[in-house]
């Protein structure tokens, strides 16, 4: 294996403006921010280096940087997806993975957008899903979630899981299956181009764009409380690789946060 192109890991961060260059108006020193630095792995540092015009935005003094920082990347993520379903207002959707990340953010999006959200999670989490407002609960050491009665407009595969083929059974005629991955044999994007060739149901594979405008989205939902990033666990910066060993095993719960401060 040859070495990463960046050897500091890392895409999002919350922290306060060191200082700027000569030019820069949006920002100032001792500015509290967030921001998501995708093409660029290298936030897991004491200081990073981010243009203006970036996808970076000041954060309210009521909002901690470990919530901020927990905003970020699966929000964006989620965001890009759910914006793609059209009439979101009273459509069920299912989310599978909704302890995740992306799916803890977006069941939340949807939930604000007016959708009726059944959540796929274990049997554990159950509680923590619905705090977040959820509809109803599959708990998939149980049951399998694609063997039910019940029928959806939208299945969201928020860890990528599943596939089309064993979603179709729960879906709609005009249903959609939207992932988070690529899917065996790199079939989600070439079904999100071919699907819509048809009349019934599709698949959709979006590629999120924009970081900027997601970010500004995500501060709205912040503000306005109907977007709560589920927080697992934080680590000191000294305990990454600790760190780096829970989120590796699979189980965590929403985000893993590494704090410079603690």
């Amino acid at each position: 294996m040859g070495k990463p192109r960046n050897p500091i890991t890392g895409s999002d961060f919350a922290g306060i403006v060191e200082s700027v260059g000569n030019e820069v108006s949006q920002f100032k020193p001792g500015d509290r921010v967030m921001g998501l630095n995708t093409d660029q792995l290298s936030s897991h540092c004491e200081y990073i280096v981010i243009g203006e015009d970036e996808a970076v935005v000041k954060i309210p003094d009521e909002l901690s940087f470990s919530v901020a920082a927990a905003s970020l990347e699966g929000a964006h993520y989620a965001y890009n997806f759910i914006k793609r379903i059209p009439d979101l207002p009273g459509k069920k959707v299912l989310v599978n993975g909704a302890t995740g990340a992306i799916g803890s953010a977006g069941l939340q999006f949807l939930k604000y957008h007016g959708a009726l959200v059944t959540a796929v999670c274990r049997a554990e989490h159950e509680d923590i899903v619905r705090d977040m407002g959820v509809d109803a609960v599959i708990a998939y050491d149980r049951v399998d979630f694609t063997q039910t009665d019940s029928k959806f407009d939208v299945v969201f595969d928020a860890v990528g899981k599943s596939t089309f083929g064993k979603c179709r059974r729960v879906l709609t005629q005009q249903g959609l299956y939207i992932s988070s991955e690529l899917g065996p044999k790199v079939q989600n994007p070439l079904l999100a181009l071919i699907t819509p060739l048809g009349k019934g149901q599709q698949v959709k594979f979006p590629v999120p764009t924009d970081t900027k405008r997601s970010l500004n989205y995500i501060m709205d939902r912040l503000k306005d409380g109907s977007f709560k990033p589920l927080i697992d666990r934080e680590y000191a910066f000294d305990d990454i690789r600790e760190a780096y060993r829970y989120v590796l095993q699979g189980e965590k719960v929403g985000n893993v946060i590494l704090n410079f401060q603690a």
